[in-house]
């Protein structure tokens, strides 16, 4: 091993040579050179081989060509690339070529290589690392189309990139994505044919008895891959992602027909198709010239082109009727409403279509539940709370068993402070199973407090406490905890607490809630904290590393605490704690001890 290393070594001279001759290096950073080479060498020539080892020492190349870049520019000297930089590429070439050959799978690697020869250019090599790459990985289609893009776009072979999407497709009959990609380079190859033809045009070459096809100028490639494509995948997201890149070429009018007819005939029931149809209609420009149209044509011409929309939407709502065609057609609205314009008339009339349509679509008992609540802010917004609180209550008739849709409901007779909300909680909670209605209860302790006496409130969370599931209680009691000390004092808050020790579960925050309410108190007893924390421990001493920590520095720091009995804490926590955690307590007990936590 040693031999070979120094082999390695004896090669790199030549080039450090050259570096401190031509004075890009000095002899001491040479010597600096070759001991770091040293070292690096001899962890990849190990018998267990680390990755993190080639890794480290292909950056360490890296960056001395990076070095060695800079320092060229800085001294104005371009000369010996061969002799210095490609022996150093090379040899980074042979570290990546290792370290995948030893690292398969591992796809990061492998991109880290293509990386590198795109960097410094090294096209031979990458079409090498590609080939080798794809032979591996040829279950990834991102890896077909990244070297079927640099065959197409560097390399400027579209022959080669087709060649690829053919192979890929072999392996990946069905991958929508390899067909978009597929389509688009070959209408790029059609684009560049066209620019070719017509240059040649204006610069009256005579071409002899070449001749450009017409078929393929014309985006035929492109549509054979299409047809295909549609025999085997289905869904109008494939087309319409296909009809997005042909719009992206203008001699593509007749292929983007042809997709739309098939969009139409074949996905006429899909919301996306009608979706498509009816925005459309906003990409159809004016007739009249840009320079000569006043503002108020301007907003004469979008409202018309907003309403042709609206137009084919209605027709679509009443061909597909679904709550996901009404979701597009809603959509739609919204955004229109929330572009910013100058015109207050063609704010209002979309913010009149927009209410039109959601009251349509819920008269229809077509409109989705997570839309009541954008129709409820919408009448917010608009300062029609009468109609707000009519539409949260038709909501809850609808959905009468969503948490959700009652707190909407409950948080607009909250904003509004009117007269029925506890009426509505006591209904919601009646609709509602205990499991998940947490945030209802949460909003209303939450009104209660700023709005009713403090008795209500407490019977209130002690009401909400055998009203919720276990598992949600555990948050009711820590906001019960906090109010109780926020209003009731010290006194009143340890009774409390004594109290709800009574029924499991708890949170471990429940208990630290308690012990800072301690420590806040001028006569902060030891006893208490000592109570508080083995309460805690009894729950989760064998989860929780840190809680013995603090019950250890409780000890050592208070001026009641008794340091003799960290080590009794100690030999307990050591008992309880389950698996890795007694490595992580023990760590961390030893940088307690030294003074660093």
């Amino acid at each position: 091993m040693a031999e070979r290393i120094e082999q390695r070594l004896e090669d790199r001279v030549p080039e450090l040579e050259q570096l401190e001759r031509v004075g890009l290096f000095t002899h001491k950073e040479i010597r600096a050179v070759l001991r770091k080479a040293s070292a690096l060498e001899y962890k990849i020539q190990r018998r267990a081989l680390r990755k993190e080892d080639f890794i480290n020492y292909i950056q360490y190349e890296i960056n001395l060509l990076e070095l060695i870049k800079k320092r060229r520019a800085r001294i104005g000297y371009p000369f010996k690339k061969d002799e210095i930089e490609h022996s150093i590429l090379h040899r980074v070439h042979s570290l990546f070529n290792r370290a995948t050959g030893k690292w398969k799978d591992d796809v990061q690697l492998w991109l880290s290589h293509v990386a590198y020869c795109q960097q410094w250019n090294a096209k031979h090599q990458l079409s090498k690392v590609f080939s080798t790459m794809l032979a591996i990985h040829s279950n990834k289609p991102a890896l077909w189309i990244m070297a079927a893009k640099w065959e197409m776009e560097t390399r400027l072979s579209s022959e080669s990139a087709r060649h690829l999407f053919l192979r890929a497709l072999r392996f990946h009959p069905e991958c929508p994505k390899l067909y978009q990609e597929y389509f688009r380079m070959e209408l790029m190859h059609a684009e560049k044919q066209r620019k070719e033809r017509k240059e040649f045009e204006q610069a009256k070459i005579d071409l002899g008895e070449f001749k450009y096809s017409e078929e393929i100028l014309n985006g035929e490639m492109a549509r054979i891959v299409y047809r295909e494509a549609a025999q085997k995948i289905k869904g109008v997201e494939f087309q319409l992602a296909v009809l997005s890149i042909a719009k992206l070429f203008d001699f593509t009018q007749d292929l983007q027909k042809e997709i739309l007819e098939s969009l139409q005939t074949n996905y006429a029931e899909d919301p996306l198709t009608w979706d498509y149809l009816a925005r459309r209609e906003l990409e159809l420009g004016s007739l009249q010239p840009p320079e000569h149209t006043t503002k108020q044509k301007k907003v004469s011409e979008v409202a018309q082109r907003e309403e042709r929309c609206c137009a084919v939407f209605d027709e679509a709502v009443a061909a597909v009727p679904t709550e996901d065609m009404w979701k597009c057609y809603i959509t739609f609205c919204l955004e229109r409403y929330n572009r910013k314009t100058n015109s207050e008339e063609l704010k209002q009339k979309r913010l009149e279509r927009t209410l039109s349509v959601f009251n349509k679509a819920h008269e229809s008992n077509l409109l989705p539940e997570a839309l009541y609540k954008q129709w409820v802010q919408l009448l917010l917004q608009s300062r029609l709370s009468g109609k707000a609180v009519e539409v949260a209550e038709a909501a809850t008739r609808r959905f009468s068993l969503s948490v959700e849709t009652w707190q909407v409901r409950l948080q607009v007779l909250i904003q509004l402070q009117r007269e029925d909300v506890t009426q509505c909680f006591e209904e919601a909670i009646k609709h509602l199973e205990s499991k998940g209605t947490l945030p209802l209860w949460t909003l209303w302790v939450e009104w209660s407090e700023g709005t009713n006496s403090k008795e209500d409130t407490e019977a209130l969370y002690q009401k909400s406490l055998h009203a919720t599931a276990p598992a949600e209680s555990v948050t009711m009691k820590e906001m019960y905890l906090d109010w109780t000390y926020r209003n009731g004092g010290y006194k009143k808050v340890k009774k409390v607490f004594t109290s709800l020790c009574e029924n499991r579960p708890f949170s471990l925050n429940f208990f630290r809630k308690m012990i800072q309410i301690e420590k806040e108190q001028d006569s902060c007893k030891m006893l208490n904290l000592r109570e508080y924390y083995e309460r805690a421990l009894r729950e989760f001493g064998s989860t929780d590393t840190d809680l013995w920590l603090d019950y250890i520095k409780e000890e050592l720091n208070h001026p009641r605490g008794k340091p003799e009995n960290c080590g009794s804490i100690h030999w307990r926590a050591m008992k309880m704690l389950q698996g890795d955690l007694v490595e992580d307590f023990v760590s961390k007990y030893t940088l307690l001890q030294t003074g660093h936590l």
